[in-house]
């Protein structure tokens, strides 16, 4: 059976004409699928010459067919400026022959030491999505709403804050695990999302039996430890309800903002209700609302069903005096497990759904944009 350190084993001689280290060593092999033989991964490029990067996708796709992979997808993308630089952080940290490299001074740590994305000056807008209570469909907005702002060209990054119910790894089909560099942790990168999650740090199907404080410290180091880069936004996931997490991040972040999830179904917006309320109480402002679940398309005739009722989404967002920002249909992303990008709840941006997200997308950036200009 493939496994993803055998596949990297194999890349490991592999240098960069750039940085003279081995793509591996650069952590330039990203996004990395497997399923059963078929391999698909994201190789990050310094150079776009055509002749390296045909050079290199041959290269690779014959190294993971030695290794037993039937059919191999190679993707290239060019390095950002933040990457770029780490790769050049990374290469000017390797010692020449015969050369001691001196320590670094307290000062020279602390000059060079990254910056928190908690920071106000760092220029991130934060934007929480909460719900009332749990199964309606909170991750999966989240997740697209990720999505949906990368594919604007924004720099985002995710946060799976709900720590009990951890579920965005899955959600996008992330396989890999952060690794740790120089004491930093870096984020799994996925449809140009920089995702963390406490799902990377557990054994799976292991329970999290934790008190609040200790979850409210994973949170924080979730901002503090993980490099984070450069981002336009950063969303978190957040547990359903008005707990303990909920709380902390209020706290954390006074400056985000707050996306409120339900349905169309009234006993779903009485209780999403609770969450908005937090959100004024702690005087963070409510971007709108997102109707999940508000009816089923048939395929065939094209007939809207509205199986959980209707109304709940628009009366919440009366209540809130929140604008209702989309109402998303019922029904699971057109994806299957033997396509490259296969995530089980992104919807590809072609699809009606997958455009609705698009429209949410611009219009929060819109919002977000006038309100930071004012």
């Amino acid at each position: 059976m493939l496994t993803r350190e055998q596949l990297l084993a194999s890349l490991s001689e592999i240098q960069d004409p750039a940085f003279g280290l081995g793509l591996v060593e650069l952590n330039f092999i990203r996004d990395m699928m497997i399923k059963e033989s078929q391999v698909s991964v994201t190789v990050l490029l310094s150079s776009e010459e055509e002749e390296y990067k045909s050079g290199l996708q041959q290269l690779i796709t014959k190294r993971f067919e030695q290794q037993g992979a039937s059919s191999v997808h190679v993707r290239f993308r060019v390095l950002s400026d933040y990457e770029r630089s780490e790769a050049q952080r990374k290469q000017e940290s390797v010692p020449a022959e015969d050369t001691s490299r001196p320590e670094m001074t307290n000062q020279q740590a602390a000059s060079t030491a990254a910056r928190s994305v908690l920071d106000p000056e760092s220029g991130v807008s934060f934007i929480a999505v909460a719900s009332g209570k749990g199964g309606v469909g909170k991750s999966t907005v989240t997740v697209n709403l990720a999505v949906a702002l990368a594919r604007l060209g924004k720099k985002v990054g995710l946060v799976d804050a709900d720590i009990y119910g951890f579920s965005v790894p899955d959600m996008m089909g992330i396989e890999e695990r952060p690794q740790l560099v120089d004491n930093r942790i870096i984020p799994v990168e996925r449809f140009g999302v920089k995702v963390i999650s406490m799902g990377f740090f557990v054994e799976e199907n292991t329970p999290v039996i934790w008190r609040g404080p200790m979850l409210g410290k994973m949170l924080r180091n979730f901002f503090n430890e993980v490099e984070w880069g450069e981002l336009d936004y950063l969303l978190l996931d957040l547990p359903p309800g008005t707990g303990d997490v909920a709380l902390d991040v209020h706290q954390m972040i006074p400056q985000s903002k707050e996306i409120i999830v339900t349905t169309p179904h009234a006993t779903a917006a009485f209780v999403a209700a609770r969450a908005g309320a937090m959100a004024i109480h702690t005087d963070h402002q409510i971007l709108g609302i997102v109707e999940n679940m508000s009816y089923y398309a048939c395929s065939a005739c094209g007939q809207k069903d509205y199986v959980f009722g209707r109304g709940g989404g628009a009366k919440l967002a009366e209540e809130l005096h929140a604008p209702l920002l989309a109402q998303i249909p019922l029904g699971v992303p057109d994806n299957h497990v033997a396509e490259h990008d296969y995530s089980p709840s992104v919807y590809k941006a072609e699809s009606e759904t997958g455009k609705i997200y698009l429209e949410v997308a611009e219009r929060i950036s819109v919002q977000l944009r006038k309100g930071s200009a004012s």
